[in-house]
């Protein structure tokens, strides 16, 4: 992944500014606005797992649940016509749509993995 770092089942970006010069990134895929920065490339990893840990004490703190990223559900804008398609196809294939568009995703993740 690039420019991400991963930890606790967090994700962070890397972004480096050469103005100052520091790099800096943020904790995403969450509401919650949780930066962090360093002078070097080592300094950036401590950062960032050190905001992680601060998030959760933070929560814990004020007894708040920790937003958690990819909570297993999103919400697709189809347009009408392609959702009349996907109905009508995980009809015929005796599936719930939900279960159709998971398995014709999963199918085409496998199908990218094998090309790269």
């Amino acid at each position: 992944m690039k420019d991400m770092m991963k930890y606790k089942g967090y994700y962070g970006s890397v972004h480096y500014d050469s103005d100052e010069p520091i790099f800096y990134g943020k904790l995403e895929f969450i509401k919650a606005l949780v930066s962090y920065e360093a002078e070097d490339a080592v300094g950036i990893k401590q950062a960032f797992e050190e905001a992680v840990n601060d998030y959760l004490v933070l929560c814990k703190d004020k007894s708040i649940a920790p937003e958690i990223p990819y909570k297993g559900s999103l919400n697709v804008r189809l347009g009408h016509h392609l959702h009349e398609q996907v109905a009508l196809a995980a009809q015929q294939a005796g599936l719930s749509t939900n279960k159709y568009i998971c398995h014709v995703l999963t199918e085409t993740q496998t199908k990218i993995s094998e090309y790269k």
